[in-house]
């Protein structure tokens, strides 16, 4: 395959550069000799299959709305939740890692019941353009189209 003419010259020096992994991919490679993408160089061209792959969704999962713990009523409540839990617990004769997991246990379960789970994926609303004009016109347009 010549990809380079210069008078009497002739040469192979244009590559195409691929991973090794792609080298399978290749299906076929030409030189187009009536196309020059550059003085004196000829087009090089390489055909190659992929396999088409699905687009996945990643799968939402719930999560502890852990940031209610900024307010301090909720904060205080786990506190004192937590608090009960621990001197409930059975510590003795257990190990470091069971002493870890014990207590991973109980401040899960409580925030779970303080401060509950996500119910769906986050869902960001560009609003930020809105003014408090907007912001009242589609507030009354919800409450007409509940009606």
């Amino acid at each position: 395959m010549v990809t380079y003419v210069a008078g009497p010259v002739k040469s192979t020096v244009d590559y195409i550069m691929g991973r090794q992994e792609d080298k399978a991919k290749v299906r076929n490679v030409k030189v187009n000799p009536s196309e020059e993408c550059v003085s004196k160089h000829k087009l090089l061209v390489m055909d190659m299959w992929f396999k088409a792959t699905k687009s996945w969704h990643r799968k939402f999962e719930p999560r502890v709305r852990v940031w209610k713990l900024m307010e301090e009523k909720t904060c205080e409540e786990y506190r004192c939740i937590v608090g009960d839990k621990v001197e409930e617990a059975k510590w003795k004769g257990l190990g470091v890692n069971d002493h870890w997991q014990q207590m991973k246990r109980i401040m899960m379960e409580t925030a779970q019941d303080i401060c509950g789970m996500t119910k769906g994926p986050y869902r960001h609303k560009e609003t930020w353009w809105w003014n408090k004009d907007v912001a009242e016109a589609v507030k009354e347009k919800k409450i007409m189209y509940a009606k």
